[in-house]
């Protein structure tokens, strides 16, 4: 008996949503089958292995119930044993199924329902699907897109089949859009959620700013001009770094355009936002000169581990430097990565000051000398006695005002202040009860040891259980670094390892022992 209906018009039904949803048909078609299943399932048992099939060419639907052949049936509702299908199906193993034909059955209300819910169902998840690819491969390009709805001030954008969300934060400031506006914006993420894909936008990005220069400035499309940071105070200014492949071009000319026109586009799309333009440099110091404009800068002093920089600026250009509320320097410091102090040339003249006199200061009271001498050594750069005392004797009396007597009694001096010194402390680190193992750990000196001491870290086990940032925060960031840190720890640890590996060896020399007495007896 022929259980197939003829339908042809569900191949045209399938053509026509698959047309109209931008979908491909057969994923209409697989939702057909799919509801035409639930409803034969309905109909003849839900615990059943009930399929359906339309046929691609002809549109014939056919039913039919799957049971599959296994060894010990579990479901009798979906499985038949090997011994049952014998009798019945000799030519099937373990693993293939039954097939049995299923008459057709008639729609009713509900059936038709439940159909038309799983193929809607279905159809919303292909076009999700087909939304995110399109759109997961978007991310950093601009859109237009027209304001559908305001939920609690966010703004869902239709763009195209598919709605994307610009949230408030991510507007800039004063500014507000009415349902059935365009909007322009920046796309910087695609997210796939249960309820579809998720499409963000945003106009304070600052991605957002380098796609509107690239849309306003042939050389950057075309990659003779490059973008290499962008820091944002949306809605109110901007500083934007560039460099030129190509050297007979001024990057910076060419992204100002003539007479403006070309930065002047883009300001009026940002609500008037000031953009500073300026020249990428790979040397430091002077890319965040460059970034500190319109401030002129005196002096640059980098501090690379720490990420540092220290700026000298003109008296008079120090609020300029600054900016309004801090702006100018917060964007130089976004743009150029590095944490910038500003300092007047007062201030740091001051400073100086201050350091020569605490410097000379210490080499006063160490070396028992006067301000003079003292003063020599500060002036030639030394800035610890430990620096003198390592430093050769011909080297200290090749020091204007020095001669070899005086050089050989400074450097004498200084080691015998450094071995009176540590004799204190170590005198001290032996008080607080920090063992002797400890203090054979070479890295740690003195100092080191009494700190750790004074923070109850006495025993190499103490020492042992520290994590890397607890031992820096002890000894202090500018005596120890990270690396550092953790190979006195694994050095504090290697007596764990030594005796497990001991322990074998011990327990096998008793044993040997004991066999040994054995053997007299």
């Amino acid at each position: 008996m022929d259980t197939a209906i003829a339908r042809p018009e569900l191949l045209l039904i399938a053509e026509t949503v698959a047309r109209e949803k931008n979908i491909e048909r057969e994923e209409v078609l697989e939702a057909m089958e799919q509801a035409i299943q639930k409803a034969g399932r309905a109909k003849y048992g839900h615990e059943k292995d009930i399929r359906a099939t339309i046929d691609r060419k002809t549109g014939d639907v056919r039913l039919s119930r799957w049971t599959e052949i296994v060894e010990a049936v579990e479901n009798e509702e979906t499985q038949m044993s090997r011994a049952d299908a014998a009798k019945l199906f000799p030519d099937k193993a373990v693993g293939d199924f039954v097939v049995d034909p299923l008459p057709p059955i008639d729609f009713g209300r509900i059936s038709a329902q439940t159909a038309k819910q799983v193929i809607v169902q279905r159809v919303r998840e292909a076009e999700r699907k087909k939304q995110f690819e399109e759109f997961k491969d978007r991310v950093g390009e601009i859109v237009n897109g027209v304001v559908k709805r305001t939920e609690y001030g966010n703004l869902m954008v239709e763009l195209g089949r598919a709605e994307a969300l610009l949230r408030r934060d991510e507007l800039i400031a004063r500014e507000s859009f009415r349902n059935g506006d365009r909007v322009r914006a920046y796309i910087y993420d695609v997210r796939e959620e249960p309820r579809g894909p998720q499409i963000f936008l945003s106009r304070t990005h600052p991605g957002f700013l380098a796609k509107l220069f690239a849309q306003e400035v042939p050389e950057i499309y075309d990659g003779i001009i490059e973008i290499k940071a962008v820091a944002r105070d949306p809605g109110s200014r901007a500083k934007m770094a560039v460099i030129s492949r190509d050297s007979s071009i001024d990057p910076v000319g060419a992204c100002v355009g003539m007479r403006g026109s070309r930065v002047q586009a883009v300001v009026q799309e940002l609500q008037g936002e000031k953009i500073d333009i300026i020249p990428w440099s790979s040397q430091a110091a002077t890319f965040v000169v460059n970034a500190l404009a319109p401030a002129e800068v005196t002096k640059v002093v980098l501090d690379e581990e720490a990420g540092r920089v220290e700026v000298v600026v003109p008296d008079e250009q120090l609020s300029l430097a600054i900016g309004r509320r801090g702006q100018n320097v917060r964007l130089a410091s976004q743009l150029t990565r590095w944490d910038i102090d500003i300092l007047t040339e007062a201030e740091e003249s001051e400073r100086r000051q201050e350091e020569f006199r605490r410097r000379s200061g210490l080499f006063v009271e160490a070396l028992d000398v006067d301000d003079m001498i003292a003063g020599l050594l500060v002036t030639e750069g030394f800035t610890s006695v430990e620096e003198l005392a390592y430093t050769p004797i011909e080297e200290v009396a090749s020091i204007e005002g020095f001669d070899e007597s005086v050089a050989e009694e400074l450097v004498r001096r200084a080691e015998g202040y450094l071995a009176q010194r540590d004799n204190e402390l170590n005198d001290r680190r032996i008080a607080l009860g920090v063992t002797d193992e400890v203090a054979g750990i070479e890295t740690l000196t003195p100092a080191m040891l009494v700190a750790l001491g004074e923070k109850d870290v006495k025993t190499l086990d103490d020492l042992a259980d520290l994590a890397s940032d607890e031992l820096i925060e002890i000894v202090g960031a500018d005596n120890m670094d990270e690396a550092t840190a953790n190979d006195v720890i694994m050095a504090a640890r290697a007596h764990w390892f030594g005796d497990e590996d001991a322990e074998p060896v011990a327990a096998g020399a008793e044993a040997g022992h004991a066999e040994e007495e054995a053997s007299h007896d």
